[in-house]
């Protein structure tokens, strides 16, 4: 499997102890195997270059965990989000990137305004991204890097902007979908 990984440095040997704890699906080093979507990840950051590295994972002999957007991925996502222990077995995890509301949605639930179905249907709002996370030094090991390459300026601009154009239509979508619950 090819992925890969956005940031400012070449990284040849991933550490999987670098990265949040508390994002989506915990700590480990975040790969994907859609190169546009890399790309559209990549950020500015002003004295650095931004570079999208490329690797090939052999999952041969790893446990893989795979999660749907479903309840499964959410109680998922909410634990690693509010640093519960991460008891999921797996050397390597592959599932959709939750949006940025799902706090905000679970607030609505827990709150009463909404029940827990209508909030799942919101967190399915947009489009669907997906991460891999290389969770053990065994699936770090199974990782070969195969180089990479540095965006120029026009290109994160270029990505940038289509990163706007999509959260505008996906804070669209959320406001038809919550303006649906409330009728």
């Amino acid at each position: 499997m090819i992925l890969y990984h956005a940031g400012f440095d070449v990284i040849r040997e991933p550490d999987i102890h670098h990265g949040r704890k508390n994002a989506d699906f915990g700590q480990g080093f975040y790969v994907t195997s859609d190169e546009e979507f890399a790309r559209r990840w990549a950020r500015h950051k002003k004295g650095a270059d931004s570079i999208v590295n490329r690797y090939e994972l052999d999952t041969a002999g790893l446990l893989v965990k795979q999660f749907k957007r479903d309840e499964e991925w959410f109680k998922y996502i909410f634990g690693n989000r509010r640093l519960e222990p991460d008891e999921l077995a797996a050397d390597v995890v592959i599932g959709p990137i939750a949006n940025d509301t799902i706090f905000n949605t679970l607030g609505i639930t827990t709150g009463g305004i909404l029940e827990p179905e209508e909030a799942m249907r919101l967190l399915l709002t947009g489009p669907e991204y997906m991460q891999i996370v290389i969770k053990t030094e065994k699936a770090a090991g199974s990782l070969k890097w195969l180089g990479s390459y540095t965006l120029s300026e026009s290109e994160l601009a270029r990505y940038k902007e289509q990163l706007i154009a999509e959260e505008k239509e996906y804070q669209t979508a959320l406001a038809e979908a919550l303006g649906e619950d409330f009728d």
